[in-house]
């Protein structure tokens, strides 16, 4: 006589439980990486601010003191030239650098780190309730999201380019 399964939960072959595992596994890696890829992007996008605060801040204020001094008497034209080229040295590093852009970069860099692993968590999360093709699917999408996190060298690249000069026109 034939009984019927009283638990609702289907029962798997055993081929299907390992790659259950398999792929879960996977997930577990891919939040993992991504936690680990929004801490770091964290901290360099607070180096990059802090390095545009302490490039940016001294300039402005050295550009400030030197234009005063400069104006207070024919005397002070020396220090005021110091001080202008302290300025212009500041900021000129702080434009070469681009800390501005980087931190920016980072902190969009971080963002997507963060909703990779908020996805992965939540694939985690339905995967006692998924068959082996959907968890292959969800794991197929996070691969296709992780692949999207800007890295840096295409953050940088989206800043403007330079000026160029309009083409002559073309005598005919």
């Amino acid at each position: 006589m034939e009984q019927e399964n009283p638990d609702p939960v289907r029962q798997e072959p055993a081929g299907a439980t390992t790659q259950m595992r398999h792929l879960t596994g996977e997930v577990e890696k891919i939040a993992v990486e991504a936690g680990i890829g929004a801490r770091r992007a964290q901290r360099r996008g607070k180096f990059w601010n802090a390095t545009h605060l302490m490039l940016g801040f001294p300039a402005a204020v050295l550009a400030a003191v030197s234009g005063a001094t400069g104006l207070t008497s024919p005397d002070a034209r020396v220090p005021a030239a110091v001080l202008a080229l302290l300025a212009a040295g500041f900021s000129s590093g702080a434009a070469f650098l681009r800390a501005e852009a980087r931190q920016l970069a980072n902190l969009r860099r971080r963002y997507a780190w963060q909703d990779v692993e908020v996805r992965a968590r939540l694939v985690l999360a339905r995967e006692a309730y998924m068959t082996e093709e959907d968890l292959y699917q969800a794991l197929s999408r996070l691969l296709e999201q992780r692949r999207a996190v800007p890295s840096s060298a295409i953050v940088l690249s989206e800043l403007p380019a330079p000026p160029t000069q309009p083409d002559p026109p073309q005598i005919s």
